[in-house]
């Protein structure tokens, strides 16, 4: 048999063992923890080379387009939260129906979850495209940046559905167990992108090519190209992200059992029994994820006045740091499932072993990312940008913030274990406070005195609150005594 083969059929033996009540030994929760963890955190290192090449594509045009989607990246990013909290809502509902061995319920849910979704999706899009002109100029950005922001913006927003297929799609398989799929396609996605913005971005000019093992030499060769610039970064993704985003859903829709629609018969109007828990689990974290964007935009604000460097400097600052912290996304996807698919078969002491190992692997892994930031700093702002006061600016803010990644992986994979659960209000709550009453608070005083190292010292500051408030309620807290009462 195959070895990637046989790894998918020990995992899916012991997902199967959970919902059948069956006992798994330490060694046999690890093993599952890790096969489960490999896939996305592989995923989400490929989502950020993406937008690594992306900003490196981009940045080669100079400090102003890199700062044009600078100013407009934690809008984007509040965009895809609304989008990305209705998928976590009705995934979450499929994680403990198919814990509980319940597929036609799974798939119900999958059914109505789709007309539901690409409905907020649209409006949300529609919002989008009418302050897709103006927005650039209330954040504060310059005359020089605000077409090119605005055009970015609008052709991100007019994917908005496109983008929910692809995340409700992503997130149903995952929470039904199949983590390798939507890994993989994520990761093809990413190459796609490159490919379509290597096009779209530059115009037609002559490279030259030298390849000694052909015996070739000084070769000039005419590639094509749109010459869109920012524009064409968008486009890039949104070609990309349709591709991916329809074989996912057929791959849910037509090949995954858990979730396989052709053959069983139900209806896509969603029944509001379905939207009531969708909104319980993901009101929560709507509004704390509107909040804490929010809160970004405002940092955003108050980094604008410091000028286009500080402004291209925190843009792919954020985007180099995001190389550390996406390992802890993908754990906490992985931990999303285990921890959901075990509360669903009403195993809760297994919920909090999986809650435990899933949150020390993160701040393992991130933890050893961050050191890698710290040294490698100068070559990942070198290989973004050609600017150098863009550069050492954005070096100085990064090995601030590598000591934060400890802090920063409990909080993002605790938060995971919760969302499992479907236990989201409390844990919002206390994100939003970390955001607002630390962050915000430290970056409008630092900001002044000490520019954009002080807005990421109390970046750093926060984060590592944030990490610590999140363990304390893991290991004190309420949170399975509210598992167990329900």
């Amino acid at each position: 048999m195959h070895p990637q083969n046989d790894m998918a059929n020990t995992k899916d033996v012991l997902l199967l063992r959970i919902r059948e009540h069956h006992k798994l030994s330490t060694a046999e929760q690890l093993k599952l923890t890790v096969m489960l963890s490999l896939p996305a955190i592989l995923a989400q290192l490929s989502t950020i080379l993406m937008f690594y090449i992306d900003d490196a594509m981009v940045g080669s045009l100079g400090a102003l387009a890199s700062a044009s989607i600078g100013i407009i990246a934690t809008t984007t990013w509040l965009f895809w939260s609304i989008i990305s909290c209705a998928a976590t809502g009705f995934s979450v509902q499929v994680a403990h129906l198919v814990g509980a061995n319940d597929l036609p319920g799974a798939r119900s849910v999958f059914r109505q979850s789709l007309l539901a979704s690409l409905a907020l999706a649209v409006v949300t899009g529609l919002v989008g495209v009418f302050i897709s002109g103006p927005l650039p100029h209330w954040l504060g950005g310059g005359a020089d940046i605000c077409g090119d922001a605005s055009a970015y913006f609008l052709i991100f927003t007019l994917g908005a559905p496109l983008s929910m297929v692809n995340m409700l799609s992503s997130s149903m398989l995952r929470c039904a167990g199949n983590i390798k799929v939507p890994s993989l396609a994520n990761i093809v996605m990413c190459i796609l992108d490159v490919g379509f913005n290597f096009f779209l971005i530059f115009p037609t000019r002559d490279i030259t090519l030298n390849l000694p093992f052909l015996n070739l030499s000084d070769v000039m060769l005419t590639v094509p190209g749109a010459g869109l610039g920012v524009a064409g970064a968008a486009l890039g993704t949104l070609l990309a992200e349709t591709i991916i985003a329809l074989y996912l859903l057929w791959y849910a829709a037509v090949r995954c059992p858990e979730l396989r629609l052709i053959g069983n018969q139900g209806s896509f109007i969603p029944q509001r029994q379905t939207l009531r828990k969708a909104g319980n689990i993901a009101g929560p974290i709507l509004m704390q994820r509107v909040l804490m964007n929010v809160a970004q935009i405002t940092i955003t604000i108050i980094v604008a006045p410091l000028g286009a460097v500080a402004i291209a400097a925190n843009a792919l600052g954020i985007t180099a740091e995001s190389l550390c912290y996406m390992p802890g996304y993908g754990i906490g996807e992985a931990a999303t499932t285990l921890v959901g698919q075990s509360y669903g078969a009403n195993r809760y002491r297994l919920t909090d072993r999986f809650a435990w190992m899933t949150t020390l692997l993160g701040i393992a892994v991130m933890s050893f990312m961050g050191v890698v930031m710290y040294l490698a700093a100068p070559l990942m702002m070198a290989s973004l940008t050609p600017d150098e006061a863009v550069r050492q600016l954005g070096v100085e803010c990064l090995r601030i913030e590598a000591w934060a990644e400890p802090g920063f992986a409990a909080s993002i994979v605790a938060m995971s274990c919760f969302v499992g659960t479907g236990d989201t209000k409390k844990p919002s709550i206390m994100n939003l406070f970390s955001m607002w009453a630390v962050r915000v608070t430290l970056a409008a005083a630092l900001a002044p005195r000490y520019g954009l190292h002080g807005v990421w010292l109390g970046m750093a500051i926060e984060l590592t609150f944030r990490g610590l408030i999140f363990m304390i309620r893991m290991k004190w807290g309420r949170w399975m005594k509210i598992i167990e009462k329900r």
